[in-house]
C-alpha cells in the first residue's frame, strides 16, 4: 500500500531568492535518494515560504520490492581453481549479492558450467529508509551558510522544527537535537502551532493558521489582489516578474495594499522614484492610464487586513524619508556644472593597478575615435562621441549616485539633459553600461553603441595588461560579460571588427599615453581569442547546430560579423541537396593540401595548365575572388562544385613534374583560402 510522505524543515526567515532554489534542491535530492533505495513513488510536490522548505512525496511505497531471482556469475573454471577452492572472482560474486560461497551452485549453459546464486531478500521498510532524510538535509548546499549554538552543522538559516509524516506515522528523522514529529508552525504573528494527524492535512491545516504553503497559490493571490486594486482606481502597473517572485517568497499570507506620497516628489526623475520604491522597499510603482508615473505605490503585507491603515501609514513614512533624501541629493547635484564633477574624476580610481577614471576616459576617447574612422561613421556621430567620452563617468561622483549606485549612467543622462547637452550625448552616457546583463538591452543610439564598445575594450585590454585575466572558474571583474556585450553590439550594428588586426593597433596607439600597463607579446591575440570565444556563446544561445559552430570557429576568421554570416549561410543550406557534394569537394581539397604539406606562397601559372578543366577551375575561382557576401560565395561554390569534381577526374594532382604538381596545389590552395571564409568544413556532419 502506498501513502504520502511529508517532510518539512522549519527555519528562521530565509532570504527570498534562496527559497525556491532550496526547495527544488530538497526535492531533487529526495527524488534521487528514493530511486537509489528502490522506493517507488508517483511524484514529489513542493511547498515553501520564508520559514519552511517542504516536500510531499505522493503515493510512496511502504517498502522496497522483495527480491527473488537467480543471479548468474563466472564460469566454473574461473570460480574454482584446479584444487576446487573458491577463487576471488567467486568470492566477489557472492559478496556482491549479499551472500557467501556456500550459496553458490553450478548449472550448465550451452555446454559450460556457470556459478549461480538464488537471491531471496525481503524489501526494506520505507519507515527505515526514510530515516536517511537527515543525510539529505546535511548534504544541501547554499550560497551562504550559518552555524548556531556550538554545532559544526551549517544550514542556510537555523532549523527550529522538523515534520516527518508517512501517512499517519511519524518518521523520527533527527538533525542535531531536533527530532521530527507531527507539529508544524503557523504564521509568526497570526497563527499557532498545528499538530498534523496525517501528511495530507498539511496545506489545509496551515491555511487555518494564515500560511499559504503553495508558492504558486500565494503568487496568484498577489496578482489577483493587485489587479482588483488597479481596476478600482483606474491605474496601470508594469509587469515585473522578478519583484513579484521576490515578494511571493517574502510572505506567508499576502495582503496587497496601496499607499501614496506627496506629488512634489514627482519632479525627481522617474528612475529615482522607482528605485526608492522597488529596489529599496519592494513596492510596485503605479502609472495613470497614459503611462505616466503617479504618486501611488502598491505593496504586499505579510498578514491579513487587520490594522491595515497603520501598515499603510508606516510604509508611507518610510518611503517619504527616502524620497526626502533623494530630493536633497538631486537639488545639491544640480548646483554644480558638469565640469565640476569631471574634474573630480582625476582623483577617482578606476583600479589601483590601472589608474584613474579620468585616464580611462582619455583612453576610451582614443579607442572610439579610431573605431569611428574605421567604420566611416558620420562626423556628427564622432562629435557627439567625443563630447560623451569627456563626460560619461561624471555622475559617479554625484551625491545621487553615491546614495543610489544602481542609477549610475541614468543620473548622468538626466543631469546632462538639464545641462543642455545634445540628446545623443546624454543618452550615450546611460547606454555605455549596456548590456548590463548577458542578454540585457543593447544601446539604441550609434553614439551609445560606440561608447559602450570603446569602454569595454579599454576595460578588457587594461585588465589583461595588469594580469587580471579570468580563469575557468573565476571572473571577478565580469570581463566575459563585457566581451559578450561587445560581440552583441557589433552584430546588432553590423560593424566589422577583426580583433587580430584591431587590437595590436589599439594597444600600440595607447602605449605611452597612459600609465596603465598594456598587454605585451602575444597577449593581443589572447584577448582576440577571449572575445572571439564569446561568439561561440552567441551562436549557442541562438540555436545554431553544434557542427556549424565548430566549423565557423575553426576558421582563421576573427571578425564576429563574418563568423555569424558564415554560420547563417551554413545553417540555411545545411539540409539542401547540393550541400553534401559541395562540402565533400571542398573538404577533399583541404585533405590533399594537408597530406601534401603544402605551405603556399606559389602563384598559379596558367602556362603550366595541361587540361581544359584546369582553365575552367581557374576562371571559376577568379570569379569568386571579389565576392564579399558569404551567401553569394556559397552559391558560387555550388556552381563551382561540378568543375572541381571534373578537375579531380581529369588531373593527377601529385604529378611527377614538380612544377606542375606545385601549380595544381597552388590552384587548390586558392580555393581552400576562399572556403576558409565559411569555416573548417571538415567539421560539418553531413548525411
Amino acid at each position: 500500500m502506498a501513502k504520502d510522505y511529508l517532510f518539512e524543515i522549519g527555519t528562521e526567515e530565509m532570504p527570498a531568492h534562496v527559497v525556491p532554489r532550496s526547495v527544488k534542491q530538497l526535492a531533487d535530492r529526495t527524488r534521487k535518494f528514493l530511486k537509489e533505495n528502490g522506493l517507488k513513488f508517483k511524484d514529489i510536490k513542493t511547498f515553501s515560504t520564508p520559514r519552511r522548505l517542504t516536500i510531499l512525496v505522493e503515493d510512496l511505497a511502504e517498502k522496497q520490492d522483495d527480491i527473488d531471482e537467480v543471479k548468474k556469475g563466472p564460469a566454473k573454471k574461473i570460480a574454482q581453481d584446479k584444487d576446487g577452492y573458491w577463487t576471488k572472482a567467486a568470492q566477489g560474486f557472492a559478496r556482491g549479492q549479499g551472500m557467501t560461497t556456500d550459496d553458490i551452485y553450478f548449472e550448465e549453459l550451452k555446454g559450460t558450467e556457470y556459478a549461480y546464486v538464488h537471491v531471496q531478500k525481503e524489501g526494506k521498510k520505507a519507515s527505515d529508509i526514510l530515516l536517511g532524510m537527515s543525510d539529505i538535509v546535511k548534504a544541501m548546499t547554499f550560497p551562504t551558510k550559518m552555524r548556531w549554538d556550538s554545532n559544526d552543522f551549517e544550514f542556510v538559516r537555523p532549523i527550529h522544527w522538523l515534520v516527518s509524516l508517512f501517512g499517519n506515522d511519524v518518521i523520527p528523522v533527527k538533525i542535531l537535537d531536533i527530532t521530527a514529529g507531527r507539529k508544524t508552525e503557523g504564521h509568526r504573528f497570526l497563527g499557532d502551532s498545528v499538530v498534523l494527524a496525517n501528511a495530507d492535512d498539511y496545506e489545509d491545516a496551515l491555511k487555518d493558521q494564515y500560511v499559504i504553503a503553495d508558492a504558486e497559490e500565494r503568487k496568484d493571490m498577489i496578482v489577483n489582489q493587485m489587479n482588483e486594486l488597479v481596476k478600482q482606481n483606474n491605474w496601470e502597473i508594469k509587469p515585473d516578474r522578478d519583484l513579484l517572485e521576490e515578494v511571493t517568497y517574502l510572505v506567508e499570507y499576502p495582503t496587497v495594499f496601496a499607499g501614496s506620497f506627496d506629488k512634489k516628489y514627482l519632479n525627481i526623475p522617474d528612475e529615482v522614484l522607482i528605485t526608492s520604491m522597488k529596489d529599496n522597499q519592494r513596492y510596485f510603482e503605479v502609472y495613470d492610464e497614459n503611462g505616466k508615473l503617479i504618486n501611488h505605490f502598491i505593496a504586499v503585507r505579510n498578514g491579513n487586513k487587520d490594522y491595515l491603515d497603520n501598515v499603510i501609514s508606516g510604509n508611507e513614512k518610510v518611503l517619504v524619508a527616502r524620497l526626502d533624501d533623494a530630493q536633497f541629493f538631486y537639488d545639491e547635484d544640480r548646483k554644480y556644472p558638469l565640469s565640476h564633477f569631471v574634474d573630480r574624476l582625476k582623483n577617482v580610481s578606476f583600479h589601483d593597478k590601472i589608474g584613474s577614471m579620468a585616464e580611462k576616459m582619455q583612453r576610451v576617447r582614443m579607442i572610439g575615435d579610431y573605431l569611428a574612422k574605421r567604420w566611416n561613421l558620420p562626423e556628427s556621430v564622432i562629435t557627439d562621441f567625443d563630447r560623451a567620452s569627456e563626460l560619461y563617468k561624471f555622475d559617479l561622483v554625484t551625491q545621487m549616485v553615491g546614495e543610489f549606485a544602481e542609477l549610475q549612467g541614468v543620473m548622468g543622462m538626466h543631469y546632462a539633459r538639464l545641462a543642455g547637452e545634445n540628446e545623443d550625448v546624454a543618452v550615450a552616457i546611460k547606454e555605455h553600461y549596456m548590456p548590463t546583463t548577458a542578454e540585457g538591452e543593447l544601446p539604441t543610439t550609434t553614439v551609445g553603441s560606440l561608447l559602450s564598445i570603446a569602454d569595454k575594450i579599454d576595460t578588457i585590454v587594461t585588465f589583461f595588461g595588469a594580469g587580471m585575466i579570468p580563469t575557468s572558474s573565476n571572473d571577478p571583474y565580469a570581463l566575459r560579460r563585457y566581451a559578450y556585450g561587445i560581440v552583441r553590439i557589433l552584430l546588432n550594428e553590423k560593424w566589422s571588427l577583426p580583433f587580430n588586426e584591431v587590437l595590436p593597433e589599439i594597444i600600440k596607439m595607447l602605449n605611452g599615453v597612459t600609465p596603465a600597463k598594456l598587454p605585451k607579446g602575444d597577449a593581443d591575440q589572447e584577448i582576440a581569442d577571449f572575445i572571439r570565444d564569446r561568439v561561440k556563446q552567441y551562436l549557442q544561445k541562438n540555436k545554431f547546430k553544434y557542427d556549424i559552430i565548430d566549423a565557423v570557429l575553426a576558421s582563421s576568421q576573427q571578425d564576429p560579423s563574418q563568423i555569424l554570416a558564415a554560420a547563417n549561410v551554413l545553417q540555411l543550406h545545411h539540409d539542401d541537396d547540393e550541400f553534401k557534394p559541395v562540402v565533400e569537394s571542398l573538404t577533399r581539397i583541404d585533405n590533399i593540401l594537408k597530406k601534401a604539406k603544402f605551405k603556399g606562397g606559389i602563384e598559379v601559372d596558367e602556362s603550366l595548365f595541361d587540361d581544359n578543366s584546369e582553365k575552367e577551375l581557374y576562371v571559376g575561382v577568379q570569379n569568386l575572388q571579389d565576392i564579399e557576401d558569404l551567401a553569394d560565395l556559397y552559391q558560387g561554390f555550388v556552381q563551382l562544385q561540378p568543375v572541381i569534381d571534373q578537375y579531380f577526374d581529369t588531373n593527377m594532382i601529385m604529378a611527377k613534374d614538380e612544377n606542375v604538381k606545385n601549380n595544381r596545389l597552388a590552384q587548390l590552395s586558392v580555393v581552400s583560402e576562399l572556403a576558409d571564409r565559411l569555416g573548417d568544413l571538415s567539421k560539418l556532419v553531413i548525411k
